[in-house]
């Protein structure tokens, strides 16, 4: 397996939801953002009767021999809050958007990657281990000045601490083959109903990859009939494991929040990131070209990931875009 076979696919859940089509702040789709895969405070889970899950986990089976070792690597979105500050003679005032010169820039969400890795030794007999999350509140201001050196303004970002912890489990089923259990929990301080305060304190997209040096997965999806029982007594919450990388190869699987296929991939002819995989690459980038300038002006203004895809659409060409109409994978006669 190629890391870049698991990294894209990893990628794509990771940025889910990020932001939708229209791909502007005033959109109601991007309202309520980053829907999948939350890890949220205990103290709202438990507000909302379990509905957000404080703690995730999922299992799956591993063949193992001599010198076997597991990897895992926790990874999930941190939301910090993006501000514009407006100068002024004694310091800066808080605004909902600010112009430099003719770039605008909207006070906005956004999102930091984090990821916590652990690994195992098999042959150590260690039933389980576990590692903490633990990432600090903080925050860094960002000056804005014109052509000629003046400040104007500032973009403040604000991150809160997150705590966490992570859990791999290991039971020996018969000789050679073992259940691995990853669980995730978020054990973050919070008091409140509030979900955009929440979120702030939530693993966002949270997902885990895992790897296997001497040995390998089987497929929760299709395993082979002396794993079965084994297979179907497996049992995951919020997570969903299945093999990546090329056709055939089981030293790699991600648990995703979201239900794959064994051997996901991104679309060789996608020309990059979307956030929103429940459309088709060329709609979105028909509907994107439609866009008044005005609606343009806010996708750019809203994030810097948004404006990476308006940048890319406009720069396509025409054989970029009749790539995107149709492919053939593979042929197969039909059953007569």
């Amino acid at each position: 397996m190629t890391m870049d076979a698991l990294s894209d696919i990893a990628r794509a859940v990771l940025y889910e939801g990020y932001i939708l089509w229209p791909y502007r702040r005033s959109a109601l789709k991007n309202r309520q953002r980053w829907t999948f895969g939350g890890i949220y405070p205990r103290p709202f889970s438990l507000a909302s009767g379990g509905v957000d899950r404080a703690e995730v986990r999922v299992q799956c089976l591993v063949e193992t021999t001599d010198g076997a070792r597991v990897d895992v690597a926790v990874r999930f979105l941190q939301v910090v809050a993006r501000r514009t500050l407006r100068a002024i003679d004694d310091g800066f005032v808080p605004v909902d958007e600010i112009t430099v010169e003719r770039d605008r820039i909207l006070s906005w969400d956004e999102a930091m990657e984090r990821e916590v890795a652990l690994a195992l030794s098999l042959d150590s007999h260690l039933p389980s281990i576990s590692t903490p999350i633990e990432l600090e509140a903080g925050g860094a201001r960002e000056e804005l000045r014109d052509q000629h050196g003046t400040l104007v303004g500032a973009i403040e970002r604000r991150w809160e601490r997150l705590e966490g912890l992570i859990r791999l489990k290991v039971e020996e089923l018969a000789p050679g083959l073992q259940r691995l259990t990853v669980e995730v929990a978020n054990t973050t301080a919070f008091a409140g109903l509030e979900r955009e305060s929440a979120m702030r304190r939530t693993f966002a997209s949270a997902h885990a990859a895992l790897r296997i040096d001497h040995g390998r997965f089987v497929s929760l999806l299709d395993p082979p009939s002396p794993h079965a029982d084994a297979a179907s007594a497996c049992h995951s919450e919020g997570l969903w494991p299945v093999l990546v990388g090329e056709d055939g190869s089981h030293d790699a699987m991600l648990a995703s929040p979201i239900i794959l296929y064994d051997y996901p991939h991104v679309a060789p002819e996608s020309p990059g990131d979307f956030f929103d995989g429940g459309e088709v690459d060329q709609l979105l980038i028909l509907n994107i070209m439609t866009m008044s300038e005005e609606e343009r002006d806010e996708m750019r203004a809203t994030d810097p990931k948004a404006r990476e895809i308006l940048e890319r659409c406009e720069a396509l060409s025409s054989a970029d875009l009749g790539a995107l109409h149709g492919a053939i994978r593979s042929l197969r006669e039909l059953r007569r």
